[in-house]
């Protein structure tokens, strides 16, 4: 765990996505904004994803979900992208939707202690920027477990502190819902978790694709 205070960015920093990249490679974390919540971010590494869990006191049972920066992403954290995924990515991509895929052989044990694995691209300018320079990352909620998520820096800053390395300040997030998360590992699309995505509109984008 760092024993630094974290590095706070303001989004339109320069250093801003130079530093975070720097301490995600070298396995430390990164809080970083999203188009809901501020999430804590960790490379998809066994040494990473540990040092998430004890950020957050997180119970190892729960998984941690990625974010991409782009379709193309999804070939290192899925197995196979089911027909269905490959449709509602398209459709509602990037946005509020986790997709549930098979999870890709590589990806840590710990990440997950299901076959599978949830994936999402956030409608955020500056994570989607340090997405695409990083690759996927596991990203949860920048908050101790069962507190209530944060929406500002100041905030993940007081509940992390010195767990975390860089966080970048992309001013207040908007909250809301979390994210609808669809299950395509199985023969029809089953919503998991109801959002902002209606049911009605995911049917509607895989009976389009059929």
């Amino acid at each position: 765990m760092p024993e630094k205070a974290p590095l706070i960015y303001p989004a339109a920093d320069r250093r801003a996505l130079v530093r975070a990249t720097e301490a995600l490679r070298a396995g430390l974390l990164v809080v970083m904004p999203t188009d809901t919540v501020y999430g804590v971010a960790a490379l998809p590494r066994a040494d990473a994803i540990a040092r998430l869990y004890r950020a957050k006191a997180r119970p190892e049972s729960k998984a941690i979900p990625l974010l991409v920066g782009d379709r193309a992403q999804l070939a290192a954290v899925a197995a196979e992208v089911p027909p269905c995924a490959d449709r509602l990515a398209a459709c509602f991509w990037p946005g509020a939707l986790t997709i549930v895929m098979p999870k890709h052989p590589d990806l840590p044990a710990a990440l997950s202690p299901y076959p599978t694995v949830g994936v999402r691209m956030p409608a955020h300018p500056l994570a989607l920027a340090l997405l695409r320079l990083t690759g996927p990352l596991a990203v949860t909620s920048a908050n101790r477990s069962g507190q209530p998520p944060a929406r500002t820096a100041a905030e993940a800053a007081a509940q992390l502190g010195n767990a975390v390395a860089v966080i970048l300040d992309a001013g207040p997030a908007p909250g809301g819902q979390p994210s609808t998360v669809v299950d395509c590992t199985v023969a029809s699309p089953r919503i998991l978790r109801a959002g902002p995505i209606a049911a009605a509109d995911i049917a509607r984008c895989v009976a389009n694709g059929e």
